[in-house]
């Protein structure tokens, strides 16, 4: 075969999954294994393992004869960096972008080729669901990072507040397109909204698959979960630093939640009075009923009630501390929060 050919046909790969991964063996060979089963097979998969102490090289060796698996192991420097190491090192048409702590089903690849068919892109991403083997917490926590009720919609939700932009635990970005934008920013927080941002304001074309779902574990305890949205409450603050336009009303609503939550307990704590509280108990019925609904379950429900209120007070109470340091005190994003989010 001449040259020319043999390099056109080895480059013919069309999808390149990149995980960044960080002490998460287990979550990586549910992951590994669900790729195993996709109906389509004309990807690669390469993982990164940014400096874990418990590294998943061993898993990723025993898939070595069912994918085509590369795995690299360097120094800790946060996923957004890993992710931009993979990208280098992939061959792929089209990248995508999970989290280690995702499960594909098995027509995932199908929704992605289906949706590439129909209406070209250049940029995708994708919703994610609750698994039935997930814990009560973890399925609490799923519907209250998705529910319309908490989020306005803006995940991948068929009602929204804002327009989907697509986030690194489910994002798919042409390899040219990727480099172009120069990949992931250094951001310590919001890093994957900001390549989203820039997907549009440079013109590419960006649209949500919703058939091209995961099933994403999140975080397994409500402690790290109100981690969670607290430095998304911040990540907030810093891209309204570089995109000013980015801040919409919904992104207000979770500060709104967490200012008016404190003074109707302040109010009824001084009047002596359950009263001031009724709105609260309103939302929080709402959220059980829909919870239960969609869960089936009155369990998940009353979960999915304190989930609902550390999605909401976590995010607001991160947005109103960055608001304070960035904008009133006029730090810099890396002064500001000395901690780095991925450790």
């Amino acid at each position: 075969m001449p040259a020319k050919k043999l390099s056109a046909f080895i480059y013919c790969m069309k999808y390149s999954f990149i995980i960044p991964v960080y002490n998460r063996p287990d979550e990586v060979n549910e992951l590994l294994s669900s790729l195993t089963v996709q109906t389509e097979h004309d990807f690669e998969v390469i993982v990164v393992e940014d400096g874990s102490a418990t590294p998943c090289r061993h898993v990723c060796e025993n898939y070595e004869g069912q994918l085509d698996i590369k795995y690299f192991f360097k120094k800790n420097s946060g996923p957004a960096d890993s992710r931009n190491y993979g990208a280098e090192r992939a061959s792929g048409e089209w990248l995508i972008i999970l989290d280690s702590d995702v499960v594909l089903p098995d027509g995932y690849l199908k929704a992605v080729s289906e949706e590439l068919h129909r209406e070209p892109c250049d940029a995708f991403g994708g919703p994610d669901r609750a698994h039935n083997s997930f814990t009560p917490t973890q399925k609490a926590i799923s519907y209250s990072m998705t529910s319309f009720f908490t989020t306005g919609g803006i995940r991948g939700g068929k009602k929204k507040l804002d327009k989907f932009y697509p986030r690194s635990f489910n994002m798919g970005i042409r390899r040219d397109a990727y480099q172009k934008l120069g990949g992931f920013s250094n951001m310590r927080f919001g890093e994957d909204i900001d390549l989203s941002i820039r997907i549009f304001k440079n013109g590419f074309r960006c649209r949500l698959f919703p058939g091209a779902w995961v099933w994403h574990k999140r975080r397994t305890d409500f402690r790290k979960f109100w981690r969670q949205v607290y430095n998304s409450g911040i990540a907030r603050i810093n891209l309204f630093k570089k995109y000013p336009e980015s801040l919409k009303i919904v992104h207000l609503l979770p500060a709104c939640f967490t200012i008016g939550e404190l003074a109707l307990v302040v109010l009824a704590a001084c009047l002596m009075s359950l009263w001031p509280l009724l709105p609260l108990l309103l939302y929080a019925l709402i959220i059980f009923l829909d919870s239960s609904r969609q869960n089936h379950s009155a369990a998940i429900g009353i979960k999915s009630v304190a989930a609902a209120y550390i999605q909401l007070s976590g995010y607001g109470c991160g947005f109103i501390e960055a608001w304070w340091k960035r904008c009133i005190c006029h730090k810099d994003e890396f002064s500001a929060f000395e901690k780095t989010f991925y450790k």
